[in-house]
């Protein structure tokens, strides 16, 4: 068992030493607390990666449109060129 890169003997001395920092009667009140804030910091970083998931969406679909505009530009640039030239 290896959480955070700390081992089974290390999460034992720290509940042995919160245990006797905060108490027993404390302990159970922390341990929710700490699930809470865990709960809510997941939620959280899940949110921002959907919303960068999001963004990064829209600019693959802004990007598509954008080319093609561009290609069809160019050909149209190209062609008064053409023309420009074979006038002269």
């Amino acid at each position: 068992m290896n959480i955070f890169g700390v081992g089974l003997p290390e999460v034992t001395v720290i509940l042995i030493l919160a245990l006797l920092i905060f108490g027993p009667k404390k302990l159970p009140e922390l341990g929710k607390q700490l699930g809470k804030t865990l709960k809510s910091l997941k939620k959280a970083s899940n949110e921002f990666q959907n919303e960068i998931d999001q963004v990064m969406n829209e600019e693959d679909k802004d990007e598509s449109p954008k080319s093609i505009e561009s290609n069809q530009n160019n050909e149209i640039n190209q062609e008064k060129i053409d023309s420009e030239n074979r006038n002269n």
